[in-house]
């Protein structure tokens, strides 16, 4: 059990940090890590309650909240648009290829608003390192439903040099591209997209391939949605173990 909650809170520490960057998106250019002080002391608490009670509910929530942060962040830059909803004049970003049916964990965005909401007060500590977080963004009236669709996310099909391309587009280097990849370390991954890596490529741990092959099978249509972790070696845990697996060819 101890090794178990350490492992939540190894993700928790990441995760929290995001959503405050989602939920940071409000009203105000000036950005302060004290922004919410005054005005909803009890966003800190509230946040992190409402995180510990979905992943420890559900592991995979908290690779599915990285995710919807990433998708969020290539479109338009970081402006919480992936939250709007469709109405009857206006298209969100969820029915978007990359997202419709993909992105998900909206409903652990839509319990921290209704806390706060709520003025909801609560007190819980996570371990592990901290970083200030920069609130206080605007948050976006509008969605870009043609730009999610215009290939700016990359897709689990692209090349090296259109990751890099992509990546670079948004002002990240090689580098960051690389540390930012390193969110694989929780994530699951469809047997759609790894079949033709664990049948056709030789660049890759024999033993491996093997074990995929078992749960994914060689006809396109056949088993497409079985999921895989991404992170052999430690798939519930967010640490280097991901790129440890990479070296040893068995991703």
């Amino acid at each position: 059990m101890e090794y178990h909650n350490k492992q939540i809170v190894s993700m928790l520490k990441v995760l929290f940090m995001m959503i405050l960057m989602i939920m940071g998106t409000q009203t105000h250019a000036q950005l302060s890590s004290d922004f919410y002080a005054e005005s909803c002391p009890s966003l800190f608490p509230a946040v992190r309650r409402v995180m510990q009670r979905a992943v420890a509910k559900e592991r995979r929530m908290a690779a599915s909240l990285l995710r919807l942060f990433f998708h969020d962040c290539f479109v338009n830059g970081w402006d919480g648009s992936i939250l709007l909803d469709d109405t009857s004049s206006f298209r969100g970003e969820k029915t978007a290829g990359p997202n419709n049916n993909s992105v998900r964990g909206f409903e652990v965005i839509d319990k921290i608003n209704r806390g706060l909401r709520n003025s909801v007060q609560a007190s819980s500590h996570l371990g592990g390192p901290r970083w200030s977080v920069k609130l206080g963004r605007r948050e976006s009236k509008k969605a870009g439903f043609s730009t999610a669709n215009s290939g700016v996310i990359p897709s689990p099909f692209s090349t090296l040099k259109n990751l890099i391309n992509r990546f670079k587009a948004q002002g990240l280097s090689v580098r960051d591209m690389v540390a930012l990849s390193g969110a694989h370390t929780i994530g699951q991954a469809n047997c759609l997209t790894f079949r033709n890596r664990i049948y056709n490529e030789s660049n890759i741990d024999l033993s491996f391939a093997l074990s995929r092959r078992k749960h994914c099978p060689a006809t396109s249509g056949s088993g497409d949605n079985k999921k895989a972790p991404l992170d052999i070696g430690s798939p519930t845990r967010f640490d280097h173990s991901y790129y440890n697996q990479l070296l040893d060819k068995k991703g």
